[in-house]
């Protein structure tokens, strides 16, 4: 686990970087069919994390078995969706990309922010087309739930997707134990504060999986968030 500030690249699963493939979603891409590749590993361990398989897991899938894939779907799905685990650790994801779009192919990212250099690449590349960036905690409590100090790398991330024209999301995971009504308003104050001008996306934890912290389920009405006063829009999933 890498608790210190310094980026470290996935060094394992070099061969075969993902873990599986989810063939068909109308959800993980706003607007769009597409399908989700997971890759393996992550440098963040969030307790509310109910991919444990993943970020712990040994890859299963090289990229060109991922390639031949879509190569089937060609003219079938919009985008392809890169999530995990943490997508932008595997340096090997450039030409990767390259040859997703060389099918005609959207990519959409989901990532915790913690590689603005990766991002920032990929963007300055038009390699992506969207972005799902999770914003893990407020600075306070960002250790405590992700076990890395990975927060000023965040805002660096926000900060390059504000300069660039691709569209963005940010989304939280909410469990009550863990972020209260009171500190998601502190978050979207720093949203506002760093010219976030999106809608701020809540996601509501589900009950009864396994997680990487062991979580107990949440007990507070998801819908409390919904009254949450801020400078930017709210919108719960």
């Amino acid at each position: 686990m890498n608790t210190n500030n310094e980026h470290t690249s996935t060094k394992t699963n070099v061969d075969k970087p993902i873990y599986s493939i989810t063939s068909f979603t109308l959800i993980d891409y706003p607007d769009k069919t597409a399908c989700i590749i997971w890759f393996t590993g992550c440098n963040m361990r969030c307790s509310y994390c109910y991919n444990p398989t993943i970020v712990n897991g040994k890859g299963k899938l090289r990229y060109e078995d991922v390639l031949d894939f879509l190569k089937k779907r060609v003219n079938l799905l919009d985008g392809v969706v890169l999530s995990g685990g943490e997508c932008t650790l595997h340096n090997s994801i450039i030409d990767f990309i390259r040859q997703i779009k060389s099918l005609g192919m959207l990519v959409k990212i989901d990532t915790n922010g913690s590689n603005p250099k990766m991002l920032s690449t990929l963007l300055k590349n038009n390699l992506i087309d969207y972005v799902s960036l999770d914003f893990k905690a407020p600075k306070l409590k960002f250790h405590e739930i992700t076990k890395s100090d990975f927060y000023i790398q965040f805002l660096e991330s926000l900060a390059i997707l504000n300069r660039f024209y691709i569209p963005f999301e940010i989304r939280t995971t909410v469990h009550s134990g863990l972020l209260s009504p009171e500190e998601i308003k502190s978050m979207s104050d720093e949203l506002y504060i760093n010219s976030y001008n999106g809608k701020y996306y809540l996601q509501e934890f589900v009950n009864d999986v396994i997680t990487l912290g062991k979580l107990e389920n949440t007990i507070r009405d998801f819908n409390e968030y919904k009254n949450i006063e801020s400078k930017i829009p709210i919108e719960l999933r």
